[in-house]
């Protein structure tokens, strides 16, 4: 899809990080089910969404929190955990959140971390789509 819609190799490669640190926090820090979501804008892809079905959103609420408050973090400050999200929140210039989500497959309350994904052309959304509304 990102090929498609004209991004680089680096900008793929980018993208293709974030999911694979974020899906890999998911499955160690959450539980299942697990989803994948990429909601497009006019046809482009522009953000995509790890979800997981565990509900509570206050650990990575406060990671990202911390992130987008200061200026440089060291990677002892954090240590064995939360690596994946400072590589999601710097490669997606700070485009990171999370919210609270109904799952598809189960139906049941789950967190969706989102980042937006590079476009090619249009300044990226500050907002998930859905961010907040219980889909």
């Amino acid at each position: 899809m990102l090929r498609q819609a004209g991004l680089d190799d680096d900008a793929i490669a980018d993208a293709e990080l974030i999911v694979g640190e974020l899906a890999a926090n998911a499955e160690r820090h959450g539980r299942p089910p697990f989803e994948v979501h990429v909601f497009s804008v006019d046809g482009v892809p522009a953000w995509c969404e790890i979800i997981d079905g565990d509900p509570d959103v206050h650990e990575v609420a406060i990671i990202l929190d911390l992130l987008r408050s200061v200026r440089e973090i060291g990677l002892p400050l954090l240590a064995e955990d939360g690596r994946g999200l400072l590589l999601a929140h710097r490669l997606s210039g700070g485009h990171c959140h999370v919210h609270s989500i109904t799952t598809c497959t189960t139906g049941t309350p789950g967190k969706a971390v989102a980042f937006a994904l590079p476009l090619s052309s249009s300044p990226r959304s500050d907002v998930p789509p859905g961010a907040g509304d219980g889909r």
